[in-house]
């Protein structure tokens, strides 16, 4: 049975370590918890929020006014070459144990904080790799009707940062399956090692931050040329990097209170300790209109924030 608490910090529960906290909160660790909890949101009128790996989300410092559902679901198996994991699997743990089977392929994403769910979610990928290119089906619970139903690939209907229950937030990742390819347990673990040592020279890893903060904008092919002569590498999908455009306006480094776009990776927006969410918003605020203002280009946040976000 599921135990509905008050009051409860959401901070430490993500990686930005922001927020206050939620109104009510209960942990659920299997789909029919899932269900226990939405019946009480229902019953009590109450809106819901979904929170795993608490990666890719700002908090709103007044907290979400209604029920915070925090998934700790985490069985993992394997068939074969198919790994079938709950969606609140780590992926890094999920990768590694997959490393242990002697199946791999995805070590590309090593060291993409948060939860297989959120990756696939909106569509999680790094150096060329994303997550759509293993999963096989994902299990989804619908928030309204009840429904459970299995989705294929072609169903999630994955696109750049996103996918179909991105967009439909009322169906609930569950579970899913990714193929994964045969590998040599050494080879995978080094792979592992030297993807997040990248991340770590062109990122970072381990910062109060909530990931990438904007999404890669589409951008007119002047600016592209101009990226790809500057860079000496190719544009993807005619797209141009977040942090090169905010590293172009003057704005890395930029502050607003206790949070920075990163001197490292400006796309980043750090939490130096002690900031809130309105340091954030504002400063990527201050980004976004920097960058339009040069450019004549939207940013698009990557990060969730429950702030924005009326819940389901």
């Amino acid at each position: 049975m599921i135990r509905i608490q008050s009051q409860v910090p959401l901070a430490p529960l993500t990686t930005f370590q922001i927020g206050g906290n939620a109104r009510y909160f209960v942990e659920v660790s299997s789909e029919d918890e899932v269900r226990e909890a939405l019946a009480w949101a229902k019953e009590h009128h109450e809106r819901f929020v979904v929170l795993a790996g608490g990666s890719n989300v700002l908090i709103s410092d007044e907290g979400f006014a209604g029920l915070v559902i925090h998934s700790t679901c985490k069985d993992l198996s394997f068939h074969g070459d198919t790994l079938t994991a709950d969606a609140g699997c780590t992926l890094l743990t999920l990768m590694k144990a997959a490393s242990e089977q002697g199946l791999g392929g995805w070590e590309r994403l090593a060291g993409i904080p948060g939860s297989i769910g959120g990756a696939a979610r909106g569509n999680a990928g790094a150096f060329g790799s994303e997550i759509k290119d293993f999963v096989v089906s994902v299990r989804a619970l619908n928030a309204q009707t009840g429904e459970a139903r299995e989705f294929a690939n072609t169903d999630c209907i994955f696109l750049y940062r996103q996918s179909f229950f991105k967009s439909h937030p009322e169906w609930i990742i569950m579970s899913m399956q990714v193929r994964l390819a045969p590998i040599d347990l050494e080879e995978s673990r080094r792979l592992i090692e030297e993807t997040i040592a990248e991340r770590e020279r062109r990122h970072l890893q381990n910062v109060r931050a909530a990931g990438s903060y904007f999404m890669n904008p589409r951008a007119p092919q002047a600016i592209i040329a101009q990226f790809e002569k500057e860079k000496e590498t190719k544009s993807r999908e005619g797209r141009v990097p977040a942090g090169w455009l905010i590293e172009k306006v003057g704005m890395k480094g930029a502050r607003q209170g206790s949070a920075i776009a990163s001197e490292q990776h400006p796309n980043y927006i750090v939490n130096e300790g002690g900031a809130n969410a309105k340091d954030v918003r504002d400063l990527a605020y201050r980004i976004k209109t920097a960058v339009h203002m040069k450019f004549q280009i939207e940013l698009e946040e990557e990060a969730a924030d429950l702030g924005k976000m009326h819940g389901v």
